[in-house]
């Protein structure tokens, strides 16, 4: 079977039908198309060498003297970088094959890993690089998102989206979460930060290597051509399409509604899981660094375990209103970390928190490429991916004096209920159980 894709009827690029056999498990249905296979290796690359890359920075600012106010400026540089071209990243996977849009990410990351790793080889690394890095290459991961989630439709069939979202949900966690940090922490102890900063770069190269293998597809938009006034039509034109997507999210009411509740969830919840769960260990319950790991881990696997879960079922008949409540709902056990006596009952939690919060991810992450119209998913992606990050930081800057003036278990439960509340004024407000009947998803 050739890896060429095929056109539809309408003339857009359509994957090529599965092969005929032994019916697979429904989690790894989209493995049976060699594209897939090609980009979901590059998938587990890259994100290993990210989870590296995570870990062996910090210990790359440890490394020349660092402090907490040194990592924080390089944390806060790539945290900018990433936000601000976050909207402009969906009017370029628009226009641009996104196959061509993730190479340069991954080149751009690869340059910058590299030459990091170079410098503290040499012991010529000074706290200004690491920022410098971490800005370009945040810039660069700001159009991976909506890149990505853009071409995937074109890739694989609407039937195996639910998979691809799920395997997708379950990579991050375990490979970029766990086995990345688990093998630059190894690598650091063993031998120093600038073995793991090679590694990093080393796994994002057979990456992209791999990455090069995955047949080009070409932009699903029918595109005006180029008028005259250069740079200044460039940028008419960007935010034409910048606002060509923000009024179709303002006009669809699933789609506005969903984002709204994601930012009240994220302001009130990321806060608290980022920042004070910590203090909460260490302070409240005699923990350490280890215990915190734990926690974390737990939720890492969690998140894993939800989104093959869902990636296994078959879209529910009342997906909008399951995917909001189970975010919601997700939020719960804030109840039982902010009240909590042991660790393992944080633990125990954070698992929870992480399977309600992931599984419902790849309902959306489906939904977005199955509902969107193909000319419009990098733009909506990246509204999605803005929501995503914007609010964040104020989160974390609010969590500290919240709880230093309502107490650490009321800022929890404030996390826990605001958005169960949220997603059920969501789901009311706009209708969404008459809008999932009236656009099923069936697969």
């Amino acid at each position: 079977m050739t890896d060429q894709l095929t056109t539809d009827p309408l003339g857009n690029d359509a994957p090529p039908p599965a092969p005929s056999g032994r019916r697979l498990p429904r989690a790894l249905t989209p493995f049976r198309h060699s594209a897939y296979r090609r980009l979901g290796s590059a998938l587990v690359l890259t994100s290993f060498g990210s989870g590296v890359w995570i870990v062996a920075l910090v210990w790359e600012v440890i490394r020349i003297g660092g402090g907490p106010a040194q990592l924080s400026i390089v944390s806060t540089a790539s945290a900018v970088g990433v936000l601000l071209p976050a909207l402009l990243g969906g009017v370029v996977a628009d226009r641009i094959p996104q196959k061509l849009i993730l190479m340069a990410v991954a080149g751009v990351e690869i340059v910058g890993m590299a030459l990091v790793a170079a410098l503290s080889w040499a012991d010529l690394t000074q706290v200004w690089h690491l920022a410098a890095v971490s800005f370009v290459t945040g810039m660069a991961m700001a159009f991976y998102y909506p890149a990505y989630s853009a071409w995937l439709p074109a890739l694989v069939p609407e039937s195996d989206l639910m998979a691809v979202n799920g395997f997708e949900g379950m990579v991050r966690p375990t490979v970029g979460q766990a086995l990345g940090p688990g093998a630059a922490g190894l690598v650091v102890g063993a031998a120093s930060s600038s073995a793991a900063l090679s590694i990093a770069a080393g796994a994002n190269l057979l990456g992209l290597l791999v990455l090069t293998l995955v047949p080009l597809t070409a932009v699903r938009r029918e595109l005006a051509e180029p008028g005259p006034g250069g740079a200044a039509h460039a940028v008419a034109t960007a935010l034409a399409d910048m606002r060509e997507g923000f009024v179709y999210m303002v006009r669809t009411p699933w789609l506005l509604a969903t984002l709204l509740f994601a930012s009240v969830m994220i302001l009130v919840m990321m806060g608290p899981l980022e920042v004070l769960v910590p203090f909460l260990i260490k302070d409240e319950l005699g923990g350490g660094p280890g215990d915190h790991a734990l926690v974390m881990a737990m939720f890492g696997i969690g998140g894993a375990v939800g989104s093959m879960v869902m990636a296994s079922l078959r879209m529910p008949r009342r997906y909008l209103t399951w995917m909001n409540l189970l975010w919601g709902v997700g939020c719960l056990p804030f109840l039982v970390v902010g009240f909590a006596t042991e660790v393992w009952q944080v633990a125990a939690a954070a698992f929870v928190m992480g399977a309600l919060f992931s599984a419902p991810m790849v309902i959306w992450g489906t939904l977005l490429q199955r509902r969107v119209p193909p000319a419009l998913l990098g733009r909506v992606a990246s509204l999605d991916f803005f929501v995503s990050i914007s609010l964040m930081p104020v989160s974390m800057a609010l969590s500290g004096p919240v709880s230093e003036w309502l107490g650490l278990g009321t800022t929890f439960a404030i996390a826990a209920l605001v958005p169960v509340v949220a997603a059920v004024v969501a789901v009311v407000w706009a209708k969404l159980p008459a809008d999932e009947l009236a656009h099923p998803l069936a697969d």
